[in-house]
C-alpha cells in the first residue's frame, strides 16, 4: 500500500518536473530530485535485501531519467545520487535487520513526502 502511494507521488513529481520549461540553469526541485535519487537508490539495495526482489527503484530512477531528458553532467549528478545511497547500504548492511526494516519505512516515507511535496510546489 505504502509502495503504491510513494509511486504515485513520485509519477506526480514527475509531470510536474517535466512540465517546467527546460533551462540552463539549475531547475528549483533539483534538490529534491538528486535526494529523492539517493532515496531510490537506497530502497533498491534495502528491499531487495528484506526480501523483495526486483528492480522497481531502479525503474523509478530510470523514469526519472527518461523524464528530466539532463544533460551529461545533470544526468551524471542524479546516477551518482542512486548510486551513494546504494553503496551506502550495501556497505553497511549484508542481512535484513530490524534497522534496514526501520530504514525503508523511514525513506519510503520520506521519498512519499518528497514526491508528494515536489508535485504540489512545481506542478500546474
Amino acid at each position: 500500500m505504502a509502495r503504491a502511494i510513494f509511486m504515485r507521488f513520485l509519477l506526480a513529481a514527475l509531470l510536474a518536473a517535466s512540465a517546467l520549461p527546460a533551462r540552463a540553469v539549475e531547475a528549483p526541485y533539483e534538490k529534491n530530485l538528486l535526494r529523492l535519487a539517493e532515496i531510490l537508490g537506497s530502497l533498491q539495495y534495502l528491499r531487495n535485501l528484506c526480501g523483495e526482489k526486483g528492480d522497481e527503484w531502479r525503474e523509478a530512477m530510470d523514469a526519472i531519467l527518461i523524464t528530466e531528458n539532463p544533460g551529461p553532467d545533470r544526468r551524471g549528478q542524479l546516477i551518482a545520487s542512486f548510486n551513494n545511497g546504494y553503496r551506502t547500504y550495501s556497505d553497511m548492511y549484508h542481512t535484513c535487520t530490524a534497522s534496514a526494516t526501520e530504514a525503508i519505512a523511514r525513506y519510503m516515507k520520506e521519498g512519499e513526502a518528497l514526491s508528494r511535496d515536489t508535485a504540489n510546489r512545481f506542478g500546474n
